[in-house]
C-alpha cells in the first residue's frame, strides 16, 4: 500500500508576519500553506481595535489572562474558553534520548507540559 500522505513541503517565502509553504503530495496534488504569525504587539493591538479599548487598556486585559490562565495551569486545572478551545496540563513520562553531540544515551526526566485543545468551532 502506497502512503498517501505528504510527499515534501517546501518554504517559498517569509515576511513579518506570515511564512507561506508549498506542500506537495504522493498523489500529486500541490496546495499553498499560509501561518501567519501575530506576536503579543500584534494581539494587543487586534485586541484594542476589536473592543475599542486603548492599547494601554487592552495589555493590561491580555496580561491580566495570562497571569491568571498561567496561576490556574500551575494548579493542574484545566482553563476552558467555550468556542476557542481549552489549556490543559499534560504529563510527559520519562525517555531516553541521545545527545546530538556526542550520541551518548541520556535520560530525560518526566515533566508537565501545557497543551492546547482546539474548539470544534475553531
Amino acid at each position: 500500500m502506497k502512503n498517501k500522505g505528504l510527499n515534501y513541503c517546501k518554504l517559498l517565502e517569509t515576511k513579518e508576519n506570515y511564512v507561506r509553504f508549498v506542500a506537495v503530495t504522493t498523489r500529486k496534488l500541490s496546495f499553498n500553506l499560509i501561518f501567519i504569525i501575530m506576536n503579543k504587539a500584534d494581539l494587543i493591538a487586534a485586541m484594542a481595535a476589536e473592543s475599542g479599548l486603548s492599547k494601554v487598556d487592552s495589555k493590561k486585559a491580555l496580561d491580566a489572562f495570562l497571569a491568571a490562565t498561567t496561576k490556574a495551569l500551575k494548579k493542574g486545572e484545566r482553563v476552558t474558553l467555550v468556542g476557542f478551545g481549552s489549556f490543559v496540563v499534560g504529563k510527559r513520562g520519562e525517555r531516553t534520548g541521545r545527545n546530538p553531540r556526542t550520541g551518548a544515551t541520556i535520560k530525560i526526566k518526566a515533566k508537565k507540559v501545557v497543551k492546547f485543545r482546539p474548539s470544534i468551532k475553531l
